[in-house]
């Protein structure tokens, strides 16, 4: 093994492995907790040999009791200092430029940052100014969002906009780890590091599996170095967080516009009665009209179960395919999306963040069932309308009645709309 895969990494101790002598090393359970990923170990949780091991991170590689890790201290050697590292030529409006130079500020006076901005203002572009600032000062930076989707798609965007090594690192990535200046990855994947990173971007920080995850919370603190700062992004931040802001925990940045100046699409409901047994007459007339105008779109589903149903739908008039989240070829599809290859996606809220088609519409079935919270309706909704030269469309909720969290979404979705 390369000494340069212990730098801020932690590595699992293996029979035939020979450790370098500065390595610092841990034992993987001690006292009941695991080292990895912080989770106090419960009583049967043990092999058949009565030996402890780690069942929260266990999908990392298993950790028992005989286990021990290793890490070298992260020595930051990179070769970026005062060097170019950005190729990006675009312009930020004005409100970007602002809060650009607000990350930038709280990451010199040591302090963690929250943007607040909705969905399609660029938050991406806005963080360009703090990259080539971090990166030129040598310093280390992880990009991390709790779903693959999200870090596929930044990824692939920001290494097009700057000139620096990179690796992209989740369940089954076709790239394998090499020490980098600049990682991508899952939340999950941060559990490999300790003390790594001088700036950790975490984006969609109220997604699941990551909010309200303490074991994910705990991989995101032992990732950053213990002078590090975290820039959570959020177009639907919780409370908590929020709270955290006006008590001076945070640093808050706050864009309720998108970077083109057009308004979010706003909800148009459809009253459909047992849309699962028959086929609303609006969403025929609708999909003939795709098959006409060429227009693409994402259907969201609330269950797996309804994928087979709406795609025999879909499928009768445009090509189509469907994702969910265990899908294996999950990847393939929404690249060939990206690459119009296929006009729309039945998806489940798996496609609710992180992804951007432009010139897109939005049909969200059973909008009023419990599978979608008052968030995941925002955010669904904000895939439409994201690019300046397409920035509206349609956002269809069909719903059985209009409820309280359907009510709430679009009153929210208003109350953006109205801020400057």
């Amino acid at each position: 093994m390369q000494l340069e895969e212990y730098y801020g990494r932690l590595v699992v101790d293996n029979a035939q492995d020979q450790h370098p002598s500065q390595a610092q090393q841990f034992k993987a359970i001690t006292e009941n907790v695991c080292f990895r990923c912080g989770t106090k170990i419960l009583d049967h949780w043990q092999t058949r040999q009565h030996e402890r091991y780690c069942w929260a991170c266990a999908k990392l590689g298993r950790l028992s009791e005989h286990h021990r890790l290793y890490t070298i201290a992260e020595p930051h050697m990179f070769s970026s200092a005062g060097k170019p590292v950005m190729r990006w030529i675009g312009k930020l409006s004005p409100v970007q430029a602002q809060i650009s130079r607000e990350l930038i500020k709280s990451y010199e006076c040591g302090q963690s940052h929250l943007v607040y901005a909705v969905t399609g203002a660029g938050k991406t572009e806005m963080l360009y100014p703090l990259l080539e600032y971090v990166m030129q000062h040598k310093h280390r930076v992880a990009y991390v969002a709790p779903r693959i989707d999200v870090v596929i798609e930044i990824s692939q965007r920001i290494r097009h906009d700057f000139m620096i090594d990179s690796v992209l690192l989740y369940g089954d990535s076709p790239e394998e780890y090499h020490y980098t200046q600049l990682t991508f990855a899952t939340t999950h994947q941060l559990l490999n590091f300790y003390q790594a990173f001088d700036l950790i971007i975490v984006d969609e920080v109220d997604a699941f599996p990551y909010a309200g995850n303490t074991l994910l919370k705990n991989a995101v603190a032992q990732a950053r170095l213990p002078t590090g700062r975290i820039v959570y992004l959020s177009a639907t931040p919780m409370q908590q967080m929020l709270r955290a802001c006006r008590k001076g925990q945070l640093g808050l940045s706050m864009m309720p516009r998108r970077y083109h100046g057009h308004p979010l699409p706003e909800l148009t409901l459809l009253i459909a009665e047992n849309w699962r047994q028959r086929w609303p007459y609006r969403l025929k007339k609708l999909l003939q009209q795709y098959a006409v105008t060429k227009q693409r779109f994402l259907i969201f589903v609330p269950e797996i179960a309804d994928i087979p149903y709406v795609l025999n739908w879909v499928v009768r008039y445009v090509a189509a395919e469907a994702v969910f989240a265990a899908d294996e070829q999950r990847v393939a599809k929404v690249q060939a999306m990206r690459e119009h290859q296929i006009q729309g996606l039945v998806t489940t809220t798996i496609l609710e963040r992180g992804v951007t088609f432009p010139n897109l519409d939005v049909v969200i079935l059973g909008a009023d069932e419990a599978s979608y919270s008052e968030a995941a309706l925002i955010q669904m909704a904000g895939r439409c309308g994201r690019s300046k030269d397409f920035p509206t469309g349609l956002v269809l909720c069909v719903v059985t009645e209009k409820t309280h969290k359907v009510h709430r979404a679009a009153k929210e979705i208003r109350r953006l709309n109205r801020m400057r």
